[in-house]
């Protein structure tokens, strides 16, 4: 059987190692205020997972109510329970991020202090255009790119030095330890929906239109890290098209 899980990791490689670049740089550099402007846009993220499947944590939470009393009665309690697992993990994800606005902020964090910036509207609505389309393996496309690799809390989790580099690590080193592997756990599921080359091919084209749009939002939300054009180029440097040369 042909390493299609490979091809998929190879499609979105050059994108999430660029999401960890932006970050790399924003951190080298980031002011108080420019942790406060992003914190705005990331603890909106968290507030409200949006990408077709998810509807916001208010929404998924009273889902979850209604659901309860179907579990094993036509909802599998393995199935639920992993649910709930995941709306916990996005709330602790707020939680950690929260409690480091509110230390640069020096007051109570408030519902108007989260934002959604337009970079990250258009991401949601890329998101939801696949999904809509109810196709399996489009949804299955939608999930692989899900969180970037990970790669934001990757870099993010080896900060050290200020008070705020210190708390950001903590918090970081927790949601990548809750999604590093997601996106191996999200092949599996996406190679069981190819059944021939186009398949595979309108797989990886879902995944980089997706991982590209997943750039220009770090971009926006981490304002000033890199240049259009530094963005574009590291990108085209980093896509070897060899099959195989990322893990």
């Amino acid at each position: 059987m042909p390493d299609y899980e490979q091809d998929l990791i190879d499609v979105a490689w050059p994108y999430w190692e660029c999401e960890a670049e932006i970050a790399k740089h924003f951190f080298a550099k980031a002011t108080d205020e420019d942790h406060i402007f992003y914190l705005r846009a990331q603890l909106w993220k968290e507030l409200h997972p949006v990408d077709g499947f998810f509807n916001g944590l208010h929404k998924e939470l009273s889902k979850v109510v209604d659901m309860y009393p179907k579990v094993d009665r036509g909802i599998d309690r393995h199935d639920y329970h992993f649910l709930l697992l995941q709306l916990v993990q996005e709330f602790n994800h707020y939680v950690l991020l929260a409690d480091i606005f509110e230390y640069l902020m020096g007051r109570p964090i408030s519902p108007d202090d989260t934002n959604q910036l337009p970079e990250e509207k258009n991401l949601g609505d890329l998101r939801r255009s696949y999904v809509e389309q109810d196709d399996p393996l489009l949804n299955a496309a939608v999930g692989f790119t899900e969180g970037g690799g990970a790669r934001l809390f990757r870099e993010g989790k080896e900060l050290s030095g200020s008070t705020v580099n210190e708390m950001t690590a903590k918090a970081m080193q927790t949601i990548y330890d809750d999604e590093q592997d997601h996106y191996m756990e999200q092949a599996k599921e996406a190679i069981s929906h190819i059944r021939s080359d186009e398949d595979l091919q309108r797989m990886k084209d879902a995944i980089e239109n997706i991982s590209e749009q997943r750039v220009w939002m770090r971009a926006e939300m981490f304002r000033g890290a890199m240049t259009k054009q530094g963005i574009e180029e590291f990108i085209a440097d980093n896509n070897l098209g060899t099959k195989g040369s990322h893990i």
